[in-house]
């Protein structure tokens, strides 16, 4: 199993910056390896919402399902990811800081058979493209008026 962590200071609003990471369907707007994702389940975003997403992968797309498995809003959201490849669980912490967010993310990665031999790499990948991926999110949050979207 890999661990992944890390932090980021969002200047918006905690429950702009909840609220906008936990529709998973506006992952596509600030993750460009986010090929596309949709809600499967009925009924507002909250506790056992699923999603189906794409994810671009080395050059071929690779399907997962989301499943929101903690809803507290605004201060945390944790989920369950599943890939052919890996199972991903994690959670993420949104508090006040100033105006804005300080949003925190510990994510516990699991690759399935031979992928389990990329182990080291998958932690090293992970750190930056999770680091990449909330800074991404930040640039787009401090750029757009989010507002209807959410």
């Amino acid at each position: 199993m890999v661990h992944v962590e890390g932090e980021i200071v969002i200047n918006r609003p905690v429950e702009t910056v909840f609220d906008f990471v936990a529709d998973e369907c506006n992952e596509p707007r600030y993750n460009p390896r986010m090929l596309r994702a949709e809600k499967l389940s009925e009924g507002p975003i909250g506790l056992g919402t699923r999603f189906k997403a794409e994810v671009d992968s080395g050059g071929r797309p690779v399907e997962m399902i989301i499943e929101i498995t903690t809803y507290d809003r605004p201060h945390r959201l944790s989920s369950l990811t599943r890939l052919s490849l890996m199972d991903i669980s994690g959670t993420l912490t949104f508090a006040p800081a100033g105006d804005g967010t300080h949003m925190q993310w510990f994510w516990d990665v699991k690759p399935h058979g031979l992928f389990k031999l990329m182990t080291p790499f998958i932690g090293f990948t992970g750190k930056r493209q999770e680091k990449r991926i909330w800074g991404d999110l930040k640039r787009y949050l401090e750029s757009h008026d989010t507002q209807g979207q959410v």
